[in-house]
């Protein structure tokens, strides 16, 4: 391959992370839900023609990393691959992370090419799919309790729409025509992604942007290996707990191992998977300790396959972080990967300690509120749509981020693994019967130091209709660790009155 232009190597790569932006705007602008519409509980990402990743949004970290896993599960259920097909799946044993993120994957062909040239991709977090509890986020104990399950199928074949299987789906699930608007808003994504990237090919010649494609790949490689050539090699252990139970924990081990321009996370000796849903498959797994390599290499390296090729992943199948069917799994995508990232950067931290924050919020702190709207508008207050249907929330409220070696952590925000925004008051408050009576930050619950921590949140929701309400959360035993003998942060609260 000859070598790149510099100046088109920079021009390619926001070309391709423009796309995937772009593809994002759109979905956000055609969604259905708050959840996907104001918290922007979606990812996009582009992919080469192997399945390999080019470029994504600055989305969701617990998305983006497992994507790959959906592409490459896409690819393997897909024998021919044909103009306006769209394969959707959920299944966490089968490329997904848990239910409630349905991703969808197409590929996107240039000219008369037989194979796709590129593949575009976007995961979005529905409000809900099914099981057991409204939101699909219940504290289940296998997964046929959590949702629908979804394997690798066409929703889209050849452009023609599987209505039985969309029709299956939506009958599934107790929100049918907000799901069916997100998935049309996902597909809306895929479109203005391919599009754009047949005009770039069109523009600028297929082999050209193929060719940059594989240069930003093999760019970014570059540089990770770089970086990681300036970290004190050796081996560096670290343990954390996460609460499983009442008075339960499970403990996550790594032993970080950095040599030669790589780094190897090895889970050996993490407690084997649990009852409950706090498992996390193996994608998860590997999405955090790429999340951690990506914030402590400096420089900003675009997130493709080759930013992550020097990053080996081990953990022992059947583990807590490498769970198998039929776990449970709802908690691992949004809790246990909180946990692996505190425990990654609790060994890095021995090795970069004038770069490694302590830890945050540890939690996502997810909360599902679903039931059924009034009949008669006399029954609540005003503006609520009184028409008895169903309805389904769900949101993940913020907390403190930890402080760092030379900075204070920052107060009530999305902390690691979890990158979107809070649901406004305001936008919660016109679609679903609750209100909110306080919204504010925790003032002192970040933890002391030369440097504080950030300071969590308190959120109090009025429920005013009969409500199915589930937390799913954690270090509300075990608090946030500080570092450098900065005192630990508060742990969570959850209170129901």
């Amino acid at each position: 391959m000859a070598d790149a232009d510099p100046i088109l190597l920079e021009l390619y790569r926001h070309r391709f992370a423009g796309v995937a932006d772009e593809m994002g705007v759109t979905l956000r602008r055609t969604s259905y839900s708050p959840n996907i519409k104001e918290r922007l509980d979606f990812s996009c990402a582009v992919f080469d023609g192997d399945g390999a990743l080019v470029a994504q949004a600055a989305h969701i970290p617990v998305h983006l990393g497992a994507m790959p896993a959906s592409v490459e599960a896409a690819r393997t259920a897909v024998d021919a691959w044909a103009e306006g097909d769209v394969v959707i799946l959920n299944d966490p044993y089968a490329g997904g992370t848990h239910l409630p993120d349905v991703t969808m994957v197409s590929p996107v062909f240039v000219g008369d090419a037989k194979a796709p040239s590129f593949f575009v991709a976007s995961r979005a977090h529905h409000a809900d799919v099914g099981g057991m509890t409204p939101g699909s986020l219940p504290l289940a104990t296998e997964l046929v309790q959590e949702g629908t399950i979804l394997p690798p199928v066409k929703l889209y074949d050849g452009g023609t729409r599987n209505d039985a299987l969309l029709q299956t789906l939506l009958r599934n699930v107790r929100t049918p025509e907000e799901r069916r608007g997100d998935l049309a808003a996902q597909r809306a994504a895929h479109s203005v992604g391919a599009k754009r990237l047949q005009v770039l090919a069109e523009t600028h010649g297929l082999k050209e942007v193929t060719a940059y494609a594989r240069h930003l790949q093999a760019y970014s490689e570059r540089r990770v290996r770089a970086a990681l050539s300036d970290w004190p090699e050796g081996a560096y252990a670290f343990a954390d707990e996460l609460e499983v139970g009442e008075t339960e924990t499970a403990t996550i081990r790594v032993a970080a191992t950095i040599e030669a321009e790589t780094v190897t996370f090895d889970f050996d000796g993490t407690d084997d998977a649990v009852d409950g849903n706090l498992n996390a498959v193996r994608p998860i797994t590997e999405s955090a300790c790429y999340y951690a390599v990506q914030g402590l290499t400096e420089g900003a390296i675009p997130v493709n396959a080759g930013s992550v090729a020097p990053v080996s992943v081990r953990a022992p199948e059947g583990s807590l972080v490498h769970a198998t069917a039929p776990h449970a799994v709802a908690g691992g995508n949004v809790e246990t990967s909180q946990r692996i990232v505190d425990v990654v950067l609790g060994a890095l931290a021995q090795a970069l300690p004038d770069r490694v924050p302590a830890a945050g919020q540890g939690t996502m702190n997810n909360l599902t509120l679903g039931g059924t709207r009034p009949e008669r508008s006399e029954d609540v207050v005003s503006g609520l749509r009184p028409d008895g249907s169903a309805f389904a929330y769900y949101e993940t409220i913020g907390g403190g981020m930890g402080a760092g070696p030379d900075t204070e952590g920052l107060s009530g925000v999305h902390v690691h693994m979890t990158n979107t925004l809070n649901t406004p008051v305001e936008a919660l408050e016109q679609t679903y019967p609750f209100r909110i009576v306080a919204y504010r930050l925790r003032s002192g619950s970040g933890g002391t130091g030369r440097f504080r921590g950030g300071d969590g949140l308190v959120r109090v929701y009025k429920l005013l209709v009969p409500t199915t309400a589930t937390m799913l959360s954690t270090r509300r035993a075990t608090a946030p660790w500080g570092r450098a003998g900065g005192e630990n942060g508060a742990p969570g609260r959850t209170v129901l009155v």
